[in-house]
């Protein structure tokens, strides 16, 4: 087949020190007995309790799989961490091995799923590292799956513009693709990469987004981890209305299995892959729609005043749905499902990902404390207790006021730089933070935070859950005082450590935006000024901001 990745594995030449011997496929009942070790002839057979601590490796052995599950579907569980070189089916033992190109996307593979729970058919199925380092095929023994994977390497080597041939269509029939090509009509107001993401991710995890325009009309390529909740979201969504009587959702499968995502930004998002560049001066999608971008924020989540407000059940999303909460907003905190998608490059085994408590580390510990990771924290969720590690001060357990809070914090602040310090940020095996015995002294490094005043998400239906965007630059201000100038609050952000680069006051002069010259200068500012003093109790509120100046 034209147009094959020469690092695919197929029809490898068969040898002594093969991997997999031919009795894997041509008898039902050998089942592991026939694989040997990759660099010998002793053949053993290898128990599943054997495997549970084995070392990374970039071959995948996936246990529990449905009786009538597909290649594609297998193929579909490894896709989103990168390029998939092999696959070998046992469907008599519901079990099946998967080779990645590399070890890290095997690991950042076997990391997600610990955290979150794989799916094939609404069927949990088990993942684990294989204790091999490679898997050889025979080809002829295992025709069908090759036949699926040159037509998935097809489309991975050209990524979307890459036409799939008629007969790598046929062999990726049997299931719908992961990857949905979403259409809005009669678009009155914008619809952002996140807007997407908050509604689609009630139907599964979501990987990946590209948006774009074509003929005149804005649309988007999503990705789910399983191509049955693109299945779901399709056959619940295709017609409904984003708002009020407009920005109607058409929706197809895209012969697409996976989306090739280069940078994180409004326009393109891998939610697997945080730390991919933002991109700056290489637009994803023509200048008409970075125009639609660039409005006021205002009118995404939370309408300004005169239009009708969005996610309401009458004429938008019904409420059978499921989307209507409090004062008929969707809150972004109960929808951050696809944010733990960013824990697939930090080791999360042994722990559900369900719970409210995470672990800071890499810190800097001359200079963090219980307030600043609270402040820094409390931008995606109510932080309730913050402890430094006694023995460890350059870790720290947070708890958060749910798990949904939890996620949402660990996709945003990962990898962020903090004090100078890339800090890493995962789900903790803890359920709580504990405080100290009284009377006992900690040094201040545990603080509870319950009662705070400051927490932003107490009040339900608060602008604040419209509100909740990634570190950036550009930080909005609000709560100013009148009598506040333009240059007192360049002076101030300034001595926070930072370069001011721009500046723009609302129009009431009650808000304003304020950018800095690096994210990491926006978060220092943010943690050294929210909440900050400006006289006549005018206490300065500062969030991350979507704009720029």
């Amino acid at each position: 087949m034209d147009g094959i990745v020469s690092d695919v594995a197929i029809g490898v030449k068969r040898g002594s020190d093969e991997l997999m011997s031919s009795s894997l496929y041509n008898s039902p009942t050998s089942g592991l007995t026939g694989i040997v070790t990759a660099n010998g002839n002793d053949s053993k057979k290898l128990r599943v309790e054997d495997r549970m601590d084995c070392p990374p490796s970039r071959v995948i052995h996936i246990r529990k799989l449905p009786n009538e599950v597909s290649e594609t579907e297998v193929i579909a569980l490894g896709l989103p961490f990168g390029k998939v070189t092999n696959i070998l089916t046992l469907k008599g033992k519901n079990q099946a091995f998967l080779e990645l190109g590399t070890e890290e996307a095997a690991m950042t593979m076997v990391n997600y799923y610990t955290a979150v729970t794989p799916h094939v058919r609404n069927v949990p199925v088990f993942i684990q590292y294989s204790n091999h380092k490679e898997l050889k095929t025979d080809n002829a023994g295992n025709q069908r799956a090759q036949a699926v994977l040159q037509a998935v390497s097809a489309v991975q080597a050209g990524g979307a513009a890459t036409p799939v041939t008629a007969s790598s269509e046929n062999a990726l029939t049997p299931t719908p693709s992961p990857v949905l090509r979403i259409i809005i009509d009669n678009m009155f107001y914008p619809v952002t990469l996140d807007v997407l993401q908050q509604i689609f991710s009630k139907f599964g995890t979501v990987m990946k987004i590209i948006t774009f325009t074509k003929n005149n009309q804005f649309q988007a390529l999503l990705q789910f981890s399983d191509p049955v909740n693109a299945q779901q979201a399709k056959l619940a969504l295709d017609g409904q209305n984003i708002y009020n009587a407009c920005c109607t959702l058409r929706i197809d499968f895209s012969k697409l299995v996976n989306l090739n995502v280069k940078y994180n930004n409004d326009k393109s998002r891998d939610y697997t892959r945080p730390e991919l560049p933002a991109g700056d001066g290489q637009p994803a999608v023509d200048s008409s729609v970075a125009a639609t971008f660039n409005k006021d924020s205002s009118s995404l989540l939370g309408t300004p005043s005169g239009i009708v407000a969005p996610y309401t059940s009458g004429g938008g999303f019904p409420s059978s749905l499921g989307f209507a909460q409090g004062g008929g907003a969707l809150s972004p905190l109960s929808a951050a499902a696809a944010a733990a998608v960013a824990a697939g490059r930090v080791a999360l085994s042994g722990h559900s990902g369900t719970n409210g408590v995470l672990l800071v580390s890499n810190l800097n510990e001359e200079m963090v404390t219980p307030q600043s990771l609270f402040t820094l924290f409390g931008v995606y969720g109510d932080a309730q207790r913050v402890k430094i590690l006694y023995n460890k001060k350059d870790s720290a357990l947070i708890q958060m006021a749910d798990g949904n809070q939890a996620q949402l914090a660990m996709s945003h602040l990962n990898g962020q730089k903090m004090y100078g310090k890339i800090i890493r940020v995962t789900l903790s095996k803890h359920q709580m933070v504990q405080l100290p015995r009284e009377g006992l002294d900690d040094q201040g490094l545990t603080k509870d935070f319950t009662n705070s005043p400051l927490h932003r998400f107490k009040k339900p239906g608060s602008k604040n859950f419209q509100n909740i965007f990634p570190p950036s630059a550009t930080l909005h201000l609000s709560n100013i005082p009148q009598d506040v100038t333009e240059d007192d609050l360049r002076v101030l952000f300034s001595n926070s450590g930072g370069t001011v680069k721009a500046f723009k006051f609302f129009q009431d002069r009650k808000m304003a935006l304020l950018q800095m010259s690096t994210v990491e200068e926006a978060i220092q500012a943010l943690i050294d000024l929210h909440n900050y003093n400006m006289g006549d109790n005018h206490h300065l509120r500062v969030s991350f901001s979507k704009s720029t100046i």
